[in-house]
């Protein structure tokens, strides 16, 4: 029987895809910035998705409005520490939070190993003010190429003790994970766990490819696996953790709609799916809205759902005495 109280739990959610747009707008008036639009209600439908666009590169061109704002240290902490704070607000027991240095950085040419530094300072400060655990995972953006992924890597692995885990996003198709083994080698010998984007633009060869050579302990979409009902099976007997975006996914045009999306089919497989914002800033979304919203749409049951939160506790990159700590609060 599943529990009526459970955890919130938030595995997959960008950083720097998680800006309100209140915030683009006052730093775009503190820094002079070239803002499309001056109040909240005009910027909104340019900042965030309000229809599907035609695919991934189309969804990223949204991000130029995040990034473009984080112009200092000051404002990287203050979005750094609102993203805490929007979890705590959310009444998430625990988030992970995934950031890509180098993507933060482009929009001003700002130093990389700054942009983390900031980044670590304002998650903290959330942490102390509202007292929610937070993971960090670092990203290693596909689409600078290898040897920029590497230097990435050098930045992440300037802060090791601050980060769980390393990711690999952007452009799955120009720059699959093949070119990115040895960045991955080099992570999980420092002990960093491993969760990569795979299957969202490109098929089950790419989920294959991150289990085999990168190493993955989790999948960021997976929305391709159905197409291999042996990479299904794999993921049933290892117990793979899905980390799944429905809303992002059909704003991406990676799924048809909400029906079409694979999340059911994972949870009626026993895979260990789980239910996640991806970009709630550019997606105009939170945690409750994918639950309660998209999940029915999407065919789950109540049951399923459940799972699925009872799951994200299980693929946390958290300690196991951490997990416990979430069970004994949920009487689990």
């Amino acid at each position: 029987m599943i529990p009526s109280a459970l955890p919130l739990i938030d595995l997959h959610r960008h950083l720097d895809g998680s800006v309100r747009v209140q915030t683009i707008l006052d730093l775009g008036v503190k820094y002079n910035l070239p803002l499309p639009a001056w109040t909240v209600d005009k910027l909104k439908p340019v900042v965030q998705v309000t229809s599907p666009q035609p695919g991934i590169l189309a969804f990223f061109e949204k991000f130029k409005w995040q990034t473009l704002v984080m112009v200092d240290a000051g404002s990287i902490r203050r979005i750094a520490y609102e993203n805490v704070e929007d979890a705590s607000l959310g009444g998430l027991d625990y988030v992970e939070l995934r950031f890509s240095p180098w993507f933060m950085a482009q929009a001003h040419q700002l130093d990389p190993k700054f942009v983390t530094q900031s980044v670590l300072e304002g998650v903290e400060d959330g942490r102390r003010d509202f007292g929610i655990p937070v993971g960090l995972i670092g990203i290693l953006s596909r689409t600078y190429g290898a040897e920029t992924a590497m230097r990435e890597l050098d930045v992440i692995l300037s802060y090791r003790d601050n980060f769980i885990g390393i990711d690999l996003a952007g452009d799955e198709i120009h720059y699959p994970g093949d070119l990115f083994v040895p960045h991955f080698r080099r992570a999980r010998d420092q002990g960093l766990q491993i969760t990569v984007h795979a299957g969202e633009a490109a098929g089950p060869e790419s989920i294959w490819q991150a289990l085999k050579e990168l190493g993955a302990e989790r999948i960021g979409h997976a929305v391709h696996a159905p197409e291999d009902p042996k990479l299904m099976d794999y993921l049933r007997e290892k117990q793979i953790p899905i980390e799944s975006n429905l809303t992002s996914n059909v704003q991406t045009s990676t799924v048809r709609d909400y029906a079409s999306h694979p999340l059911r089919i994972f949870l009626e497989k026993d895979i260990c799916a789980t239910i996640n914002t991806d970009d709630p800033g550019i997606s105009a979304i939170d945690l409750d809205f994918e639950l309660n919203t998209a999940a029915p749409l999407a065919g789950l049951s109540g049951e399923q759902i459940a799972r699925a939160r009872l799951n994200s506790l299980e693929a946390a990159f958290l300690s196991e005495p951490e997990k416990q700590k979430i069970r004994q609060k949920y009487s689990l």
